[in-house]
């Protein structure tokens, strides 16, 4: 079935789809390290290890499939792709739900990795049905979705583990096995026969997709701001909770109370502040204000010593978020109508790239300045890191912006 939709009903089943996915990761989160433990019969330091190995290989998996799913939408269609996709991870939450050993779970997280994939389907499903000058405004929405499934997962998963660490998998299955079914019923097919390209193995590689998409006029450039701004923007989920405790003393608590609260504010800015903002300064001036702005609140945390201070920054720091969806839909419309799926598969794998080298760098970093031998002690210089990582982001993206 080939249609190109005339109501917004499509539109809201992509919003719940990327609400939806970003819950069934959420809802794992709080569980995770006791099901490590359940499963080995080990203590939580060694829990850790194996929780990060986890979050490497879920990494990897989506860098190394980004391109090779996004590059399968282009040729056959984004329905199918999305349909398989949601059905597998259906089979992966349940299959982790009943895992009695750490290699079904190790498993489990490689299949995850690659139907993350989800995600990138839907904003090249979101590309096809938006106009030009929309664009921007739904790629906004879509991150905002993605903000509250994360605001709402962490929170059904603590209430979940009440009834045991294998619980939140299977609601997260069962989640995911709605979305299939709404997916089936409405979602209609994009890609039309005369705009698919045939699917080929040497851009459907990270590298492969990487150097096609980095030949476009002025993508090369684009992309590597992408890259930078994702390792920074990265540093909040590999770094909060232990510059919370180090530098504050925060409990797990409190932990999550900022974390909220950021997720919040994120779903707030992206969706009711980045319509008006684009409308006032236009995407270039949005992703320059976004990204200043992602320096300044970075630039703070690095160095602030109260934590009250701090809660009040952390929703405000959220209006950083601005940089991204403009930056998509930018990118999104450098690229040609057959490349959509392969555009979003590269900054699907670009995002991945950045989850396995933000971890690396910004917990050596915190590591070297909480140390008892550290010359100084600075819980915050990972935050310091990440805003000096996009100074060079904001220079190559005003030379992109001029030319």
């Amino acid at each position: 079935m080939l249609t190109t939709p005339k109501s917004a009903l499509p539109k809201y089943v992509l919003l719940l789809t990327v609400v939806i996915d970003a819950m069934g990761i959420g809802l794992i989160f709080p569980v995770m390290p006791d099901l490590i433990r359940d499963v080995l019969h080990t203590d939580l330091s060694h829990a850790a290890l194996w929780g990060g190995a986890l979050i490497t290989v879920f990494a990897l998996m989506q860098f190394i499939f980004g391109p090779i799913i996004g590059n399968l939408s282009d040729a056959y269609g984004r329905r199918p792709v999305l349909l398989v996709s949601l059905a597998v991870m259906v089979g992966d939450y349940v299959v982790m739900a009943l895992a009695g050993s750490i290699w079904l779970l190790m498993l489990g997280r490689l299949v995850g990795g690659i139907t993350s994939a989800t995600h990138a389907t839907a904003t090249a499903f979101m590309a096809d049905i938006s106009a030009a000058e929309t664009k921007a405004a739904n790629f906004g929405l879509l991150g905002a979705g993605f903000g509250l499934g994360f605001v709402l997962g962490p929170i059904m998963g603590g209430f979940l583990a009440e009834f045991g660490t294998r619980a939140p998998f299977l609601a997260a299955g069962a989640l995911a096995a709605c979305n299939l079914l709404l997916a089936l019923l409405i979602l209609p097919e994009t890609v039309p026969p005369e705009r698919r390209r045939p699917f080929s193995w040497r851009r459907a590689n990270p590298l492969g997709a990487l150097q096609a998409i980095a030949r476009l006029p002025g993508l090369r450039s684009l992309l590597t701001v992408i890259f930078l701004y994702d390792i920074s923007m990265q540093v909040y989920g590999v770094i909060w909770a232990y510059f919370g405790q180090a530098r504050f003393g925060w409990d797990s608590r409190l932990i999550g109370i900022s974390l909220t609260l950021y997720g919040v504010a994120m779903i707030l800015v992206q969706a009711l502040l980045f319509r008006p903002t684009m409308a006032r300064l236009g995407e270039r001036r949005t992703v320059l204000f976004g990204l200043g702005a992602n320096v300044v609140f970075l630039s703070i945390l690095s160095v602030i010593r109260s934590g009250t201070a701090t809660l009040i920054i952390t929703p405000l720091s959220a209006l950083g978020e601005l940089a991204q969806p403009a930056l998509i839909a930018i990118a999104s419309r450098a690229a040609p109508d057959d490349a959509q799926g392969e555009m979003q598969g590269v900054l699907s794998s670009l995002m991945a790239l950045a989850m396995i080298v933000t971890p690396l760098i910004m917990t050596t970093i915190f590591g070297f300045f909480t140390a008892p031998e550290a010359p100084i002690f600075l819980p915050g210089a990972p935050f310091a890191a990440a805003a000096l990582l996009l100074i060079p982001a904001i220079a190559i993206f005003a030379l992109f912006a001029r030319r």
